[in-house]
């Protein structure tokens, strides 16, 4: 006679192998993906944990098992990830959003409000899935948002998320290197960016599901600071007087960010912590 495996039984058996890998979030990761290939969420598990699975249902999560074992992350597994209560689509073509970038949007959103009603026009560069630029359209309905990346997978991605939320008057997702793209609707009111950051030599030692994003969104450099030491120099020069440009980077990067910011023209340069207590966001102003 065939074994029987009910929600509670596979949650468990799942929950002990992703332990057994070291997983950090084990149990959470063996409901989010038995969620999905039911088709409910997490609460409707617990309301049925004697319900046994159909062999198709097994099969489905057979496979996502082994494909988290392998080190994909969970939102590929899913196709979707939260960000600032938006819900967004991605894949192995951007990188996940992650809790710690929602910093850069707080930054940029205080320098909006410090602003007033002249937040009219906003970049953000490197865009990935959208979600930095998707959350600041919705902060602020009247400004027009322009995204860049130099990916193509990337940006069919953001393409989709912008579509998705209704907001494609107003989010402009264009193709090409930084601010380059942008460039003719110059000056800018805020730019904003999340570019790579991680040094070269270090991209092997990531944990496996970090590695499983792409390359292009990760690889920073030498130190991981290449992109911003362009980045710096072409903000301050598109942005109008009082203008704010505000960038994520690396834990230990932030002393090296505000110099190279100050260095490019910007004042009132600050770092912000993200919500591990890790300095993570920069910000400088073009003076007035």
């Amino acid at each position: 006679m065939a074994e029987t495996w009910t929600t509670l039984k596979v949650l468990e058996w799942t929950a002990k192998k992703f332990a057994e890998r070291q997983l950090p979030s084990a149990r959470l990761d063996a409901e989010v993906l038995l969620a999905h290939t039911l088709s409910t969420n997490r609460v409707g598990l617990y309301t049925a944990f004697d319900k046994p699975l159909l062999p198709e249902e097994l099969t489905r999560y057979r496979e996502l098992i082994r494909r988290r074992l392998a080190g994909e992350p969970i939102a590929y597994l899913v196709g979707e990830q939260e960000f600032w209560s938006l819900p967004l689509a991605v894949d192995a073509r951007v990188l996940v959003p992650r809790r710690d970038t929602e910093t850069l949007v707080e930054v940029a959103l205080r320098a909006a409000r410090a602003a007033g009603a002249h937040v009219g026009k906003i970049v953000d560069a490197c865009t990935g899935s959208g979600a930095v630029a998707l959350a600041l359209a919705t902060e602020i309905p009247d400004a027009k948002v322009w995204a860049t990346d130099v990916s193509e997978g990337a940006l069919a991605v953001a393409r989709a998320n912008v579509e998705r939320h209704k907001l494609g008057e107003r989010v402009t997702v264009v193709a090409g290197d930084l601010l380059a793209p942008v460039a003719a609707h110059a000056p800018f009111d805020l730019i904003v960016s999340n570019p790579p950051y991680v040094p070269s030599g270090d991209l092997a030692g990531l944990p496996p599901e970090v590695r499983a994003e792409p390359r292009l969104a990760l690889d920073g450099g030498a130190d991981g600071l290449d992109l911003v030491r362009r980045l710096a120099p072409a903000a301050h020069a598109q942005l109008v007087p009082g203008g704010t440009f505000a960038l994520e980077h690396g834990f230990d990067q932030a002393a090296v960010v505000r110099a190279l910011l100050a260095a490019s023209g910007f004042v009132d340069v600050a770092s912000t912590r993200d919500l591990g207590g890790q300095e993570r966001v920069t910000s400088g102003r073009q003076a007035t």
